[in-house]
């Protein structure tokens, strides 16, 4: 097994494995975005996020999506994973664990000292897994998330008066 920088022209796979994780957890009808969005806006002169992909024989097996974040009470730089998935023929192989740490390198190397991420509710897999992998449920905080015609109504109301 290979784990390297995802470029742009992984954008079709990356999409694909994000299209994956949302069908696994029936969660499908939530998925918008496209090969193109992912192409844009995590690759060019100022990528949004970044992806470590694992192959083997060329062809990916998984995939950790990631992106920088900052936490002003730590003071200090660190990452958030946004997707990590493994193609069902290779779980089990210790692969999520290898891109959890090989993304946890690559926070490091660049300064971090953190890693996040938030796992579906239902999720109770993935929650194990990360369990076992050392990190902790946070019990006191809770995400909270707007979008879509909620969010433009927002923005409109700062637009609006600002």
């Amino acid at each position: 097994m290979h784990i390297r920088t995802a470029t742009i022209d992984d954008a079709v796979a990356i999409h694909q494995m994000v299209t994956a994780i949302a069908s696994e957890t029936r969660l499908d009808h939530k998925v918008t975005s496209t090969p193109a969005d992912i192409a844009e806006h995590g690759f060019g002169d100022n990528p949004e996020f970044r992806v470590l992909i694992a192959e083997e024989d060329g062809e990916p097996a998984g995939m950790c999506l990631f992106f920088r974040s900052f936490s002003t009470w730590r003071g200090s730089v660190g990452g958030y994973i946004q997707d990590l998935f493994v193609r069902p023929d290779h779980r089990g192989s210790g692969l999520a664990a290898t891109l959890l740490e090989a993304t946890a390198a690559q926070i490091h190397r660049d300064g971090g000292t953190y890693l996040r991420l938030s796992v579906d509710a239902d999720n109770i897999r993935g929650q194990r897994f990360y369990a076992k992998q050392g990190m902790r449920w946070s019990d006191d905080e809770r995400i909270f998330q707007i979008h879509g015609d909620d969010f433009t109504v927002v923005a409109d109301r700062w637009n609006a008066t600002g």
